[in-house]
């Protein structure tokens, strides 16, 4: 066979012709091909930037670019794209949880999701309609006077009828309406499927564009028109306001070079003296500079900078409401926590409602409050407002990463060589343990490809196994790292029986405690658990001072779990099998239980059951088997079958 190329045989496949029925044309595409060929400029004046050539929804956003009408209703329209393989189906169930949660309302109840046709929406069952949908769109629509519209369920359906119009396809959605921040708003959720069973692909000019200016002409349908005087007050109010604006994005529209020349805009001379007003504010602000009396320079910082500062604005805001305006001073997120800050849950919530980034505000017992982001998906629920937090910087490394790394040799760590050190050190009956947890931190590393298992009991690790063990536990908990220590509120910790984070406060004679804000409040209900722990004989007073018994923390805690497997093994007829300190019980894991003492584990054997300490781990492993090793209060979990430690 010849090797010259030009016998070389290659296949360049085009496109596929079409098979089956030919599609007929929409009648949208056939009026706007007429008009195309009548010379018409269906696009309107504005050609910069044409109108994107996939997706539903191109030819209604094309029509809409032109210039808005000046007295026409703003609209702000947030808009997400959600691939559900992955979110999620967890993540979905969670959006809906939290649209339709409680103090959304106009009287502070829960919210009432609505639909097409209904003003009762089954959230539930538009869930499943859409678990085998590809992808879904969540929409936050905002109008800026959205409190003067008297039915808001009436403006979104003609909405999202126009949607429907403009996509040619049926929409499946349901909807929420939320009067809980200072200007109302709805959430839509939108099934990512067409009618026909076909993906719904919406165009990215349409939901950059066209669906903010559907809703801004129907908002001036049902509003009317902005006055002069409206359009200007907004305006004043624009020009000193430290975060992006309108006036910012005319100026930086306008720029050329990063320069603006005011002498060469033929606006109207009040909008020219906004604008000169803006740029004398953004001066001030470090964010422009002036060449002469006509031309300003904008610095490259200045949406990122003004953006920063609009959010920051709104975590203020925030943290005013939830604190209920009592004098505080807050810490703020970019503030790096220096050591570990305790406190009451006094808010949460998501800071993007689309993204599903939520965050906490803590009273502090430094007398401080402080507001925390959260990493995406974090479940709300399980911070219950009142609780007590620890909130901690970024994680350091762990102690166990550098035991690894200290007895690695040439890269590599034996865990026969690790059991014989500790029983060197006289750590015999223990060592075993403790190796295995090492194990299972390097399982976890494994899996995150930072260690490399070569045989049973031999691992190869990197030299900087600490610092690559702690950017791993970084990217997993965030920059922060946040411990529920009760769930309880301290008026109820003040007389419950169970080991408390109270009684812990005692017992460290309170350190830390401000005598301000949270913390004076965190003193009176340890004057009262002292009271409490006095009349159930587990204290006395001595002066000033409170002494309690030894052990209270194991006493109390005892108690707790007494009582609370009373009563399921009378609601079970299963008999209590108390877990012993340093001693495996396994189990089916069958519920866990809210107690004073914190959270546990029921694990059931077939014969008996066991409380152990819950952790967040387990949760996921309902039903199944594992076994639990209680030790110093604590407890670590194993699952299925255990690799055994290569002894040689």
């Amino acid at each position: 066979m010849a090797s010259s190329d030009d016998d070389r045989f290659s296949v360049r496949p085009r496109a596929p012709k079409s098979r089956g029925v030919a599609r007929t044309p929409r009648f949208v595409s056939k009026v706007l091909r007429q008009l195309s060929a009548s010379g018409a400029n269906v696009l309107g004046a504005r050609r910069a930037g044409a109108a994107s050539a996939f997706g539903r929804g191109r030819v209604a956003a094309g029509m809409t670019r032109h210039a808005a009408n000046p007295g026409a209703r703003r609209v702000v329209i947030k808009s997400r794209f959600v691939v559900l393989r992955k979110a999620g189906i967890a993540a979905v169930s969670a959006h809906l949880r939290y649209i339709v949660r409680d103090g959304v309302t106009r009287e502070g109840d829960a919210g009432q999701a609505y639909g097409p046709d209904t003003d009762a929406a089954d959230v539930k069952a538009f869930e499943v309609r859409g678990q085998g949908d590809r992808h879904q769109f969540r929409f936050i629509v905002s109008v800026e006077e959205a409190g003067e519209i008297d039915d808001l369920h009436g403006y979104t359906r003609e909405l999202m009828q126009q949607m429907s119009t403009d996509l040619e396809t049926r929409l499946d959605w349901v909807a929420v309406d939320h009067w809980d921040t200072d200007n109302p708003h709805t959430h839509i959720v939108l099934r990512g499927r067409a009618a026909g069973g076909l993906d719904l692909v919406i165009a990215p000019d349409y939901m950059a564009h066209g669906m903010r200016r559907r809703a801004s002409d129907l908002a001036t349908e049902w509003l009317g028109p902005r006055s002069e005087l409206e359009i200007r007050q907004g305006l004043q109010r624009e020009v000193t306001d430290e975060r992006f604006t309108s006036l910012d994005r005319a100026l930086m529209r306008r720029a050329a070079a990063g320069v603006v020349d005011l002498a060469q805009m033929k606006d109207d001379a009040l909008y020219r003296a906004m604008l000169r007003g803006r740029l004398q504010h953004l001066e001030a602000m470090g964010l422009a500079r002036r060449a002469d009396d006509q031309r300003w320079g904008l610095s490259s910082r200045l949406e990122p900078t003004l953006t920063a500062m609009g959010e920051r604005g709104d975590i203020l805001r925030t943290m005013q409401r939830a604190l209920r305006g009592q004098p505080r001073e807050y810490v703020l997120p970019q503030v790096e926590l220096v050591k570990p800050v305790t406190g009451r849950i006094a808010a949460k919530g998501l800071a993007d409602e689309l993204s599903d980034r939520a965050y906490l505000v803590v009273d502090g017992v430094d007398g401080r409050g402080h507001y925390v982001p959260l990493t995406p998906g974090t479940n709300l629920q399980q911070f219950p407002l009142g609780g007590i937090v620890e909130v901690r910087g970024a994680p350091e490394a762990r102690a166990s990463d550098k035991t690894v790394a200290n007895l690695a040799r040439d890269g590599i760590y034996r865990t026969e060589q690790h059991v014989a050190l500790l029983r060197r050190q006289g750590v015999a009956r223990d060592s075993i343990d403790v190796v295995e947890a090492h194990v299972r931190r390097l399982e976890a590393l494994r899996r995150a490809g930072i260690v490399e298992r070569v045989s049973e009991g031999v691992w190869r690790v990197p030299s900087d196994l600490p610092e690559r063990g702690q950017q791993y536990d970084a990217r997993r908990v965030g920059s922060v790292g946040i411990e529920l220590q009760l769930h309880l509120s301290i008026e109820r910790q003040a007389r419950a029986l169970g080991a408390t984070w109270l009684d812990k406060q005692l017992i460290a004679e309170d350190a830390g405690i401000a005598t301000i804000g949270f913390g004076g409040e965190v003193r009176e209900a340890m004057r009262q658990r002292a009271d409490f722990l006095v009349a159930e004989g587990l204290a006395e007073h001595r002066g000033d001072r409170v002494v309690v018994v030894r052990n209270l923390l194991a006493t109390l805690r005892e108690r707790d779990l007494t009582e609370a497997a009373r009563a399921i093994a009378a609601e079970t007829g299963l008999a209590h099998h108390p877990a012993v300190e340093g001693e495996r019980v396994s189990g089916i894991y069958r519920r866990s239980l809210l107690l004073a003492s914190g959270r546990f584990a029921m694990l059931d054997n077939g014969m008996g059951f066991s409380l152990v300490p819950w952790r967040p781990v387990i949760e996921q492993r309902l039903g199944q088997s594992m076994t639990a090793l209680v030790r110093g209060g604590g407890v670590s979990w194993e699952f299925g079958r255990q690799r055994g430690l290569s002894m040689g």
